[in-house]
């Protein structure tokens, strides 16, 4: 039996598949990468390459300091 741990391993990198960068100008592109609560969502669970996670992580927080994205959400949180 595999673990869940290599499910996320074969899987292909947004970017690479797509043969595109994250860029803070398509917000919508990097939400899916954000949890509900807007956090960066590791590797892992995301599937992006190392390479890219970098790079979305720059892009991520370039658009926060540009207040396209928020830096946190509470909404739905009890």
């Amino acid at each position: 039996m595999t673990s869940h741990s290599n499910f996320y391993f074969y899987m292909k990198c947004f970017f690479c598949q797509y043969k595109s960068e994250p860029n803070f100008k398509d917000i919508d592109n990097l939400e899916k990468f954000l949890s509900p609560r807007k956090k960066i969502t590791h590797r892992e669970k995301s599937g992006v390459c190392a390479k890219h996670q970098r790079r979305l992580t720059k892009e991520v927080k370039h658009a926060r300091f540009l207040a396209l994205i928020p830096y946190v959400s509470y909404q739905g949180a009890k």
